[in-house]
């Protein structure tokens, strides 16, 4: 199946449409011809008035069909593969942030657990925080079911409300994967102890705005008197992406930011470049996933605490991650802010669905 069909020929495009007006084929088969139109040169504002198929629409079946292939593609089981076939493109949808495998795992607990959208869209924010986390105690698999298990099983110690808490015991239990989970979640029925909460911090997300705030990085010669030949060895300066960063010949670059105050403090500042999908931020957050994002940290900077996000060596990478007990990865600094780039006047709009919000 292919994820990413080739646009049609006019008389091509004319017989999409007119299987999207007549609703013929299945909505994977629809979510395909959206996608081919768009690829042809059609707005979803045209396809919707000739097939009454809303932009909210097409947006939501092209990327679910984007899903579907991934998933037949993986592959994942038949019965699997049948099932979202026919029906299921609202939570198939939901899973675009997660991978490949992830996804499979995912649709086989949905169609197992007869989750609504909602429930599909609750699932896919925890399994992908869990795989940026790594936290889980070695009772809870990497199965969804226990990964959604431990979820509550975490929310659960936290409550002191003993309805809320029952509650949230049955939800856990209700989607638990093993034996070991199980008894995890079960001991809180008769273990009564609270385990403090602490709530996470938002990332100190910033936008440059106003022009003087973009500073320039200028190479420096030497003192007078200076040799015309110093001048000449004087590399010129190439600078590149949004933040403007200045490479030279070997490994390295450099960057310029303001001098604000959490900048100047910092003992040992290192900069990191990472896109939105890198980084923990919430749902909500209106940022497109291609935005270059510029991340300062404080190398000296390694002592846990709650109130922060850190640099963690997990396995044989760099994350930010925030943790609300100490984290059992190496620290390797704390983040003291996340910058956007400055928002130019004619932003050009991404029209890839998979960058469209809802």
């Amino acid at each position: 199946m292919q994820p990413n069909p080739p646009a049609p020929s006019p008389i091509e495009a004319e017989s999409l449409l007119r299987q999207l007006r007549q609703k013929q084929g299945t909505w994977v088969a629809w979510g395909q011809a959206c996608q081919q139109l768009q690829k042809a040169g059609y707005t979803p504002q045209q396809i919707f008035e000739a097939t009454g198929f809303e932009p909210v629409r097409q947006n939501q079946i092209i990327v679910a069909a984007q899903v579907y292939a991934s998933i037949v593609n993986a592959p994942a089981s038949e019965a699997v593969i049948a099932h979202y076939a026919q029906t299921g493109s609202d939570r198939l949808y939901e899973l675009r942030i997660l991978t490949q495998a992830e996804r499979v795992a995912a649709a086989e607990l949905i169609l197992a657990k007869h989750l609504d959208a909602d429930q599909a869209h609750e699932l896919a924010r925890i399994y992908k925080e869990a795989a940026r986390s790594r936290q889980r105690p070695s009772e809870f698999s990497e199965q969804p079911g226990d990964i959604m298990a431990y979820h509550y099983w975490k929310l659960a110690r936290q409550t002191s409300d003993l309805a809320d808490r029952s509650r949230l015991i049955a939800q856990g239990l209700s989607f638990v994967a093993t034996p070991a989970a199980r008894q995890q979640l079960e001991h809180l029925l008769t273990d009564f102890t609270v385990t403090p909460r602490h709530p996470q911090p938002l990332l100190p997300l910033y936008r440059l705005e106003a022009e003087e705030e973009m500073p320039r990085v200028v190479p420096v010669v030497g003192r007078l008197p200076l040799h015309p030949g110093d001048l000449k060895a004087v590399p010129l300066l190439d600078e590149q992406g949004a933040f403007r960063l200045v490479t030279f010949q070997g490994e390295g670059a450099w960057v310029a930011i303001p001098g604000w105050q959490v900048v100047s403090a910092a003992e040992d500042p290192i900069a990191l470049l990472a896109t939105p999908e890198q980084l923990p931020l919430p749902p909500t957050t209106a940022i497109t996933p291609q935005t270059e994002l510029l991340i300062i940290c404080d190398r000296a900077q390694r002592q846990w605490d709650p109130h922060s996000y850190f640099l963690v060596a997990q396995e044989d990478q760099v994350e930010v991650q925030w943790q609300d007990t100490d984290p059992q990865q190496p620290i390797l600094g704390r983040v003291l802010i996340v910058l956007r780039p400055k928002a130019t006047i004619l932003e050009p709009v991404d029209q890839d669905p998979w960058h469209i919000d809802e």
